[in-house]
């Protein structure tokens, strides 16, 4: 008895049934679905946005008076996003992103992002120009 009950606990979980244990299912029972986080890409808005909000946290300036200089496509030589830290490795891929310049007051702020959303704030000198890009 207990061979069939585990049995239909991985029939459950792994669609696999053990050979001479049967199991009742009903006919009109939905099949066990895996829960599933619905994962949508960031667009270049939402990502700004996200950028925005890191910029003012960091400068002490309001969002509202923060003023994106320019935004461009283009596609990162690596995982560094063109902002490679010493003594880190990287990911040995092209990454497709963007970069985001940001004016707060005087200061300019130069941020590298991955079209999934990531981002960080490259210090000047830091930058390594990506493989390719458009203005948008």
């Amino acid at each position: 008895m207990w061979r069939c009950i585990l049995a239909g606990l991985v029939t459950t979980v792994l669609v696999m049934a053990a050979p001479g244990c049967a199991t009742a299912v009903e006919e009109d029972a939905s099949p066990v679905q895996p829960r599933q986080q619905v994962q949508t890409m960031p667009t270049l808005d939402s990502i700004t946005e996200a950028v925005l909000a890191d910029a003012a946290k960091r400068t002490s300036h309001a969002k509202a008076r923060l003023k994106v200089e320019e935004t461009e496509a283009v596609t990162w030589a690596d995982g560094s996003l063109g902002c490679p830290h010493p003594g880190m490795n990287y990911t040995m891929a092209l990454v497709p992103g963007y970069r985001i310049t940001v004016r707060a007051g005087q200061q300019l702020l130069d941020y590298h992002a991955s079209q999934r959303g990531y981002f960080v704030l490259c210090p000047a000198g830091w930058a390594i120009e990506p493989v390719g890009g458009t203005d948008l």
